[in-house]
């Protein structure tokens, strides 16, 4: 079955996110069925801030390391293309594409002093020649659209995810990634909206993986929680390790 056959199967496609070859070898333990970079967890183990703060080499070099190490199909989050330019950004994702990579999430916003939503009509304009770019080249790779109106709206979200739904739809997106989406009302309308498959991300509230099924859900992602998480559990243990003068709480 091929990564876009993944998004119609009668379950949710569950992404293993990882960030570094240890993590992929998880996911392959685990059985997933695909796997997906965290932006944020190399980013993060580089030192910088989510938001385009690493270089597109440095993203490509985790990622080369990621799917030499693996036959897993491999998305990447390429944030926001890392250009503003439609060109550049077919450019980086023909890098991705050579390496192995079958899907990409690009978003629409970008992280200046604070994240914003990028115009939709504008960002729909980008996103049509992008996917003209990657038609004229036969690049076949799944062009995941994440919509920021969840993250950062206050007002008017659900009629503003759906224009921007119709808009990305209408210009050749393959799926919608709509994070910070958690009550199962609103994951409802919005996947009864559209034939495109909605992916939604780990939250404190998110349904469990039945409900969402049920909901029609096709694709869970599990962004950066868990690399929080572990790092998270490092500081405890070591923590422990010095109010208790021993590695015993290691073992």
């Amino acid at each position: 079955m091929n990564f876009k056959d993944l998004h119609y199967q009668n379950k949710p496609l569950i992404i293993g996110n990882v960030w570094d070859v240890p993590s992929v070898k998880v996911a392959e333990r685990l059985n997933f069925q695909a796997i997906g970079t965290s932006s944020s967890a190399i980013a993060s183990l580089l030192g910088y801030k989510d938001g385009e703060n690493m270089s597109f080499s440095e993203l490509e070099y985790f990622v080369e390391r990621i799917i030499s190490s693996t036959n897993l199909p491999l998305t990447v989050d390429l944030e926001a293309g890392f250009s503003r330019k439609p060109k550049e950004i077919i450019t980086n994702i023909r890098k991705l594409y050579e390496l192995g990579v079958v899907g990409i999430n690009i978003e629409d916003s970008l992280v200046t002093t604070d994240r914003k939503l990028v115009d939709k009509d504008v960002f729909a304009v980008i996103l049509k020649e992008i996917k003209k770019g990657l038609q004229e080249e036969n690049m076949k790779i799944f062009l995941n659209v994440r919509i920021d109106t969840f993250m950062l709206l206050k007002e008017d979200i659900i009629q503003e995810t759906k224009e921007r739904i119709e808009l990305y739809q209408n210009v050749g997106a393959d799926g919608i990634f709509i994070p910070c989406l958690e009550k199962e009302e609103d994951i409802k309308e919005i996947v009864d909206f559209t034939e495109l498959p909605i992916n939604v991300m780990c939250m404190p509230s998110l349904p469990d993986f039945e409900i969402l099924k049920e909901l029609g859900v096709k694709r869970i992602s599990m962004g950066n929680f868990i690399f929080d998480k572990m790092y998270h559990h490092f500081f405890k243990t070591s923590k422990e390790i010095i109010n208790q003068k021993s590695f015993k709480s290691i073992f």
